[in-house]
């Protein structure tokens, strides 16, 4: 297991980097890191699930905009060694928000936490940036997919297979018309 999850990491890192390199766009960045562990190591858990990955990224992107968005900040310069209160807001929304969104949608991933503060604080901010950012989330997790599934592990397609299971009783059990 550690040599696939190892792989699984270099491989994706490799590529994602050589793509942000090749078109000079941040593809590659912090949250990534946590996402790649949780899709190569617990491949089967919900949170590793691309709909938690792909939709809790998506939810930290949003919720860290509004965030800029609440406090002014879209054109602020980036200082994280002196953080004003305007950046201390914006980060607190953002990931109240992330939470929040993604405990009431049922679909958690932790590093989307990740992606909000990266947002928020400024790091990555413009919205062509944000739209990159979902990028790279989705070239991981097709990556991890493929990878995952090429070596028998049941990494699911989408849903988590509980989440699947579920919906699958819910649609025996529910009166038809």
């Amino acid at each position: 297991m550690t040599l696939r999850v190892a792989t699984g990491a270099l491989v994706t890192t490799a590529i994602i980097g050589a793509l942000a390199a090749l078109t000079g766009q941040p593809l590659l960045f912090p949250s990534l890191g946590p996402t790649a562990y949780l899709l190569f190591a617990t491949p089967t858990h919900p949170a590793a699930s691309p709909r938690n990955a792909v939709l809790g990224h998506l939810v930290g992107i949003a919720s860290g905009a509004c965030g800029l968005a609440a406090f002014g900040l879209w054109q602020a310069p980036v200082d994280l060694g002196h953080l004003s209160w305007a950046r201390v807001g914006a980060a607190t929304l953002a990931l109240t928000l992330t939470c929040g969104g993604m405990a009431w949608a049922r679909m958690p991933h932790p590093p989307a936490g990740a992606t909000t503060l990266i947002i928020a604080l400024g790091v990555l901010h413009t919205p062509f940036q944000l739209v990159e950012i979902l990028v790279g989330v989705v070239l991981l997790v097709a990556a991890a997919v493929a990878g995952n599934r090429l070596t028998g592990i049941p990494h699911p397609w989408w849903r988590p297979a509980s989440a699947a299971a579920d919906a699958h009783e819910d649609s025996r059990t529910s009166p038809h018309p």
